[in-house]
Protein backbone atom coordinates (compact mmCIF):
# COMPACT_ATOMS: atom_id res chain seq x y z
CA UNK A 1 0.00 0.00 0.00
CA UNK A 2 1.57 3.47 -0.87
CA UNK A 3 0.68 4.70 2.71
CA UNK A 4 2.40 2.39 4.39
CA UNK A 5 6.40 4.01 2.99
CA UNK A 6 5.20 7.41 4.08
CA UNK A 7 6.92 9.00 7.05
CA UNK A 8 4.34 9.83 9.60
CA UNK A 9 4.65 11.98 12.17
CA UNK A 10 1.83 12.25 14.95
CA UNK A 11 1.54 15.75 16.48
CA UNK A 12 -0.17 15.93 19.96
CA UNK A 13 -1.53 19.40 21.35
CA UNK A 14 -4.25 20.43 23.03
CA UNK A 15 -4.57 24.60 21.73
CA UNK A 16 -6.48 24.21 18.14
CA UNK A 17 -4.25 27.18 16.48
CA UNK A 18 -1.03 25.59 17.94
CA UNK A 19 -2.09 22.13 16.48
CA UNK A 20 -3.10 23.53 12.97
CA UNK A 21 0.58 25.58 12.76
CA UNK A 22 2.19 22.10 13.79
CA UNK A 23 0.47 20.42 10.82
CA UNK A 24 1.04 23.00 8.31
CA UNK A 25 4.80 23.08 9.41
CA UNK A 26 5.23 19.48 9.36
CA UNK A 27 3.61 18.70 6.22
CA UNK A 28 6.15 20.47 4.18
CA UNK A 29 8.78 18.56 5.53
CA UNK A 30 7.28 14.99 5.99
CA UNK A 31 4.86 12.71 3.97
CA UNK A 32 2.36 12.13 6.52
CA UNK A 33 1.05 13.92 9.85
CA UNK A 34 -1.74 12.89 12.35
CA UNK A 35 -2.97 15.63 14.64
CA UNK A 36 -4.81 14.20 18.14
CA UNK A 37 -5.56 17.21 20.47
CA UNK A 38 -4.76 15.52 23.70
CA UNK A 39 -2.30 12.72 25.32
CA UNK A 40 -5.82 10.43 25.48
CA UNK A 41 -6.19 10.35 21.94
CA UNK A 42 -2.71 10.03 21.32
CA UNK A 43 -2.41 6.82 22.90
CA UNK A 44 -5.97 5.59 21.07
CA UNK A 45 -4.22 6.38 18.29
CA UNK A 46 -1.25 4.39 19.04
CA UNK A 47 -3.59 1.26 20.36
CA UNK A 48 -2.44 1.44 23.63
CA UNK A 49 -4.97 3.17 26.06
CA UNK A 50 -5.52 2.90 29.77
CA UNK A 51 -7.71 0.10 31.17
CA UNK A 52 -10.67 2.78 32.45
CA UNK A 53 -10.44 3.59 28.47
CA UNK A 54 -10.23 0.57 27.18
CA UNK A 55 -13.69 -0.40 28.76
CA UNK A 56 -15.48 2.93 27.15
CA UNK A 57 -14.01 2.40 24.15
CA UNK A 58 -12.90 -0.79 22.33
CA UNK A 59 -9.30 -1.31 21.23
CA UNK A 60 -8.92 -1.23 17.42
CA UNK A 61 -7.74 -3.98 15.55
CA UNK A 62 -4.31 -4.28 14.69
CA UNK A 63 -4.86 -3.64 11.23
CA UNK A 64 -6.49 -0.16 11.76
CA UNK A 65 -3.44 1.22 13.71
CA UNK A 66 -1.21 2.86 11.59
CA UNK A 67 2.44 2.94 11.76
CA UNK A 68 3.88 5.89 13.45
CA UNK A 69 7.88 7.08 13.24
CA UNK A 70 8.05 10.04 15.22
CA UNK A 71 5.70 11.68 17.81
CA UNK A 72 5.80 15.57 18.84
CA UNK A 73 3.59 16.29 21.91
CA UNK A 74 3.21 19.76 23.72
CA UNK A 75 4.12 18.94 27.32
CA UNK A 76 1.64 21.44 29.25
CA UNK A 77 -1.63 19.56 28.15
CA UNK A 78 -4.41 18.91 30.67
CA UNK A 79 -5.45 15.42 32.01
CA UNK A 80 -2.24 14.23 30.69
CA UNK A 81 1.12 16.10 29.94
CA UNK A 82 3.51 15.23 27.29
CA UNK A 83 5.50 14.31 29.90
CA UNK A 84 3.35 11.46 31.58
CA UNK A 85 2.50 10.30 27.59
CA UNK A 86 5.89 9.87 27.00
CA UNK A 87 6.49 7.66 29.89
CA UNK A 88 3.19 5.81 28.61
CA UNK A 89 4.79 5.32 25.42
CA UNK A 90 7.98 4.15 26.82
CA UNK A 91 6.48 1.54 28.89
CA UNK A 92 4.66 0.03 25.88
CA UNK A 93 6.20 -2.71 24.42
CA UNK A 94 4.42 -1.90 21.29
CA UNK A 95 5.57 1.72 20.64
CA UNK A 96 8.48 2.08 22.68
CA UNK A 97 10.54 2.28 19.71
CA UNK A 98 9.31 5.52 18.73
CA UNK A 99 11.15 8.61 19.03
CA UNK A 100 9.60 11.28 21.39
CA UNK A 101 9.95 14.98 21.26
CA UNK A 102 8.10 17.19 24.10
CA UNK A 103 7.51 21.28 23.13
CA UNK A 104 6.75 24.04 25.38
CA UNK A 105 6.00 27.31 24.18
CA UNK A 106 6.34 28.29 28.05
CA UNK A 107 9.13 29.99 28.75
CA UNK A 108 9.10 29.24 32.94
CA UNK A 109 11.89 26.10 34.04
CA UNK A 110 9.31 25.39 37.40
CA UNK A 111 6.33 24.92 34.78
CA UNK A 112 7.93 22.76 32.30
CA UNK A 113 9.71 20.85 34.74
CA UNK A 114 6.16 19.60 36.40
Amino acid sequence: MAGEDKFHVLAVDDNYTERKYIERLLKTSFSQVTVVDSGIHALEFLGIMEDEQKDRNPPSTSSDIQEVHLIITDNCMPEMTGYDLLKKIKESPSVRHIPVAIMSSVNNRPTINK
